[in-house]
């Protein structure tokens, strides 16, 4: 007990409990001009009766299903309950199974509130009275003129302060145990029921799948882009006096892949602000048919790169070859990274093969003995991983003699133009 009436919540929930006190304060203010109106028609008791019911329940009701009433309450019950939601910060109402809860809990914030309030009224009113009777003049019984009880001026009269501060406890105790209570029944009444949580949750889940997708983008085309920066720009420097020529085609590389990196890099940010105006225009993004872009991009650093190409690859579905695209992507900056040797030594050979079987990627690059494990650490592996298994395909990524080797099958069902 003495724990509860150190706490700051127990003092909190009481102010809350009196926050809804002065609501009723009010509600009655109102309820009493129209009760005398009803009172001025003359009607039958019993229709005088049903229609003071209805004045004084009927404010309530419909102030509890403005929709702004939860989004208040939710404030109020988390700053002053110390009540968490799993919906932060609780918005208004949007349903009717919404705003008939929360009705239903503002009605119980007004009976809880108006309960404590009357209690707090008496023991405080009469508390204040009692607390100086043993300082009143002896004989006089004005305290208590229902009871005749005089007061004597001493020590007998010892015990109205005693039972007002006893009051004063009780009335603290009760407060708190009422708060409890409907701390306990707020996230019922206020929060999202078991249909809104899976809603809530899919929300959520939509939105880190889109910030992952995003991330994915964001690494695997700038994180592309500044490896073959560096890659140019060491070749550039190498070179620059004995080729001045080669450096200034590595450097005007490094511009424009620059200026590419920098316009994907725009278009990601611009995916990510809250503020982007809906059905604003974004730039498209990357397919199979930009691959030959993305090769000469990769040449231009020193890096010799061969393609062969099977298959009808217009017939892949967008999403698939978008994936592919990044995949690819992803390979050729692996191996710029891992291929252990100068740029102007580094050779990939990529083969893009359609066919009943599926889309088949495959990567070779030679690598030196003693490079670092492609599969270690970073994002780049993983993030092709999860490019695959949204599409249901298979990833085989390791050293294939003085090889690394990556093949990516995706299924695709392709269609025979007729």
């Amino acid at each position: 007990m003495a724990n509860v009436l150190v706490r700051g919540s127990t003092y909190l929930r009481w102010v809350y409990l009196l926050l809804g006190a002065a609501l009723v304060l009010a509600f009655i203010l109102v309820d009493s001009a129209l009760v005398a109106l009803i009172d001025g028609l003359a009607l039958p008791k019993v229709l005088s009766v049903i229609l003071v019911v209805l004045v004084a329940a009927t404010p309530p009701l419909v102030l509890g299903m403005l929709p702004a009433v939860r989004e208040v309450e939710g404030i109020a019950v988390e700053s002053l309950l110390g009540v968490r939601f799993e919906e932060r910060p609780l918005g208004p109402s949007r349903t009717w199974p919404q705003r008939r809860r929360t009705a239903a809990w503002f009605c119980l914030h007004l009976a809880a509130g108006g309960f404590v309030g009357v209690l707090s009224t008496i023991v405080f009113g009469l508390g204040g009275v009692l607390l100086a009777a043993p300082f009143r003049s002896p004989g006089s019984h004005e305290l208590m003129p229902s009871l005749d009880y005089r007061v004597t001026g001493r020590w007998t009269d010892f015990w109205m302060p005693a039972a007002t501060i006893a009051a004063i406890v009780a009335l603290i105790l009760l407060s708190a145990g009422i708060g409890a209570l409907l701390a306990a029944a707020a996230p019922r009444l206020l929060g999202p029921t078991p249909a809104e949580r899976i809603e809530l949750l899919e929300r959520r889940t939509a939105t880190l799948a889109e910030r992952n997708r995003l991330a994915r983008e964001l690494h695997d085309s700038v994180g592309h882009t500044l490896s073959l920066v560096t890659i140019q720009a060491a070749a550039a420097r190498r070179v620059l006096a004995t080729d001045p020529a080669f450096a200034e085609t590595a450097l005007a590389a490094m511009e424009t892949s620059a200026r590419a990196a920098l316009a994907d890099l725009d278009h990601v940010l611009g995916l990510l602000r809250d503020d982007r105006r809906p059905g604003a225009a974004t730039a498209p993004q990357a397919t199979l048919g930009n691959l030959d872009r993305l090769v000469e991009a990769t040449r231009a650093g020193g890096i010799a790169v061969g393609v062969r190409r099977t298959g009808d690859l217009e017939q892949l579905p967008a999403a698939v070859s978008r994936e592919a695209y990044r995949i690819v992507q992803e390979g050729l900056t692996n191996a710029i990274r891992h291929a252990g040797r100068p740029a102007d030594e580094v050779s990939v050979e990529v083969l893009i093969s359609l066919d009943k079987s599926g889309l088949l990627l495959e990567l070779a690059n030679p690598v030196t003995v003693g490079t670092a494990d492609h599969s270690g650490g970073g994002r780049g592996l993983a993030g092709i991983r999860e490019r695959v298994a949204v599409l249901r395909g298979t990833v085989e990524a390791g050293p294939v003699a003085d090889h690394w080797r990556l093949a990516v099958t995706l299924p695709v069902a392709v269609t025979t133009k007729t």
